[in-house]
């Protein structure tokens, strides 16, 4: 942002003390402090400094969750892109040139002739370079921080002109008003600053995504960039970047848009190579999940459940010594849709056993839908139990988290192996807690899945409230008919009502016992290296995780 300001300034300080130095507009001298740089007054330069950071910050604000590398086209732009984009650039030469003539004959329009002049070769220079990325933004991100400063700031120069705080020479302006008191070229030049600076600021967050998205060609990226680094990414042509990376970053963000929108949320207060990292260790736990969750019948689950385990195997085996070759492996073995999710994890950072625990955490879930499953096969029958689980599905994924920031932050901001370890088992714990949360919002949810209804709350838990687990399965049903303790008992029976109110009962005790988990492990939070956002983002995640469990407790106690 500082660096977009220097720019503006620099830039606009020649062009604004031209139209004073030739009377297009002036002060009247009781209305400023005095001093100038340039015979311009030193409000006008602050002017143009608050007005690049304030539409800075309301695109940041507006923008901070978007994926910038998902919006890389490369060699993926269509045939329509490239065609605005030559549209786009034949105009702004148009206007450039149209307004340089317009702008030589002295009369009513140099005014707008100047502004154009002045504003259409930026704009040229940012559309030829990311046109496809301004292109596949979607409106909110883009029009949206145009409009909102530009409306701003049509009302407080109308409040201006008419107060006389500047004055424009009439000879030079066309004598046309957006609305009474706001001159077209006051209108036409508020719009174009800030065309500009969001354009300028899209612009920088392509070949940052740049530098972020494609390791091998740029191994080393450090959290600020220098210009040297900056101007490798601006040259580096397009047809060098990898396409499957490309598409694979693509599906990632759709796939965690639709099934994990939290963490998705959550990402976007990480930065650089490290968000890119987690997305795509988040993306393989979705694909993993669904591979064995959305399997056409048990056998097929257990078939998928191994056929991960395989990947595992060939993903953690030297290359030289793996019994054959990874990419035709995922490419024979998985469906077309997630075979990105395997070939952009980033094993290099990740340890092997914390997703071999994940996988077995998926196989706990595959218990519950055994054929003639009766309840007896589930694995969770104690506290302890719950616990294994817990750590496996979520404390595990908090560990391979960790794992990912301590390996992109030990350049710039290194944390102690012992210091490591005590952070990865509070983490662990802190997923325990989620998991709970987890678990506890979805009772009824878990409960009605089929084929094998999920009951994660322990069998000892059940059997010390006198529930039957077939009948939490009964009364979490959305078929109220299947509800039958007795002969007599209707829908709305007390019965029903009893096992309703001690499930109500059990889920206030895992919320508690999972927010004694977060207590316990949230100040382990501040002790996480800040360089890419690493803190922010964990705090933000786990945040936005846990306030589901407060608002399940504010609604219990209502």
């Amino acid at each position: 942002m500082i660096f977009l300001t220097v720019i503006a300034v620099t830039y606009t300080i020649p062009w604004d003390s031209y139209l004073i130095r030739t009377g297009i507009w002036s002060y009247p001298p009781n209305v400023i402090a005095g001093y100038t740089l340039c015979d311009i007054p030193l409000e006008e330069i602050f002017f143009f400094a608050i007005q690049t950071y304030n539409t800075s910050l309301i695109y940041l604000l507006l923008g901070k969750v978007i994926f910038h590398p998902a919006h890389i086209q490369g060699s993926l732009e269509s045939g329509t892109a490239k065609s605005i984009g030559r549209f786009g650039q034949s105009a702004l030469l148009a206007i450039f040139f149209l307004s340089l003539q317009a702008a030589k004959v002295e009369g009513r329009g140099t005014y707008l002739a100047l502004i154009l002049v002045w504003a259409s070769p930026v704009l040229f220079f940012i559309w030829t370079l990311c046109y496809s990325h301004i292109l596949s933004l979607r409106w909110p991100n883009t029009l949206l921080p145009i409009a909102f400063p530009t409306g701003y700031l049509w009302i407080v120069d109308t409040l201006a002109l008419r107060r006389g705080t500047w004055i424009i020479e009439d000879s030079t302006k066309l004598g046309i008003y957006l609305w009474p008191g706001l001159e077209i070229e006051e209108a036409v030049f508020f719009f174009l600053t800030n065309l500009i600076i969001v354009c300028g600021l899209i612009c920088t967050d392509h070949y940052m995504a740049v530098l972020a998205t494609f390791p091998s060609l740029f191994p080393s990226l450090p959290p600020y960039p220098s210009p040297r680094l900056l101007f490798d990414a601006l040259t580096t042509s397009e047809n060098e970047y990898p396409k499957d990376r490309l598409l694979g970053m693509k599906d990632a963000v759709n796939r965690l848009r639709g099934k994990s929108r939290s963490f998705w949320v959550a990402s976007s207060a990480f930065d650089g190579r490290l968000r890119v990292d987690l997305l795509m260790l988040y993306s393989f736990c979705r694909v993993a999940d669904d591979l064995i969750d959305e399997a056409p019948s048990y056998p097929a689950a257990v078939e998928a459940l191994r056929s991960l385990r395989h990947f595992l195997d060939l993903a953690y085996t030297p290359i030289a010594k793996r019994p054959e070759d990874i990419s035709s492996y995922v490419r024979r073995t998985f469906p077309a849709e997630y075979q990105s999710a395997f070939f952009l994890l980033p094993t290099e950072y990740l340890p092997r056993e914390p997703l071999d625990e994940l996988l077995e955490g998926f196989g706990t879930d595959l218990t519950f839908s055994k054929p003639r499953n009766d309840y007896a096969n589930v694995e969770i029958k104690t506290e302890a139990d719950l616990n294994l689980y817990a750590r496996r599905v979520a404390g595990t994924v908090a560990e391979l988290c960790l794992h990912l920031v301590f390996n992109h932050c030990q350049e710039t901001d290194g944390v102690p192996e012992d210091i490591q370890q005590q952070l990865i088992a509070k983490g662990i714990e802190m997923g325990v807690a989620l998991q709970y949360v987890n678990i506890a919002r979805d009772i009824e949810v878990d409960a009605r899945m089929r084929p094998g209804a999920r009951v994660y709350l322990p069998r000892t838990w059940l059997d010390e409230s006198a529930i039957d687990v077939k009948d939490l399965v009964r009364s979490c049903d959305y078929d109220s008919l299947s509800w039958s303790v007795g002969s007599n008992d209707s829908p709305l029976s007390p019965s029903k009502r009893e096992v309703e109110a001690k499930i109500e009962t059990l889920r206030g005790r895992l919320l508690k016992l999972g927010m004694s988990h977060f207590h316990a492990s949230r100040p382990a939070i501040e002790e996480i290296p800040q360089t890419w956002g690493a803190r922010r983002g964990m705090r933000v995640a786990v945040e936005s995780y846990i306030e589901i469990g407060r608002a399940i407790a504010r609604e219990m106690e209502t």
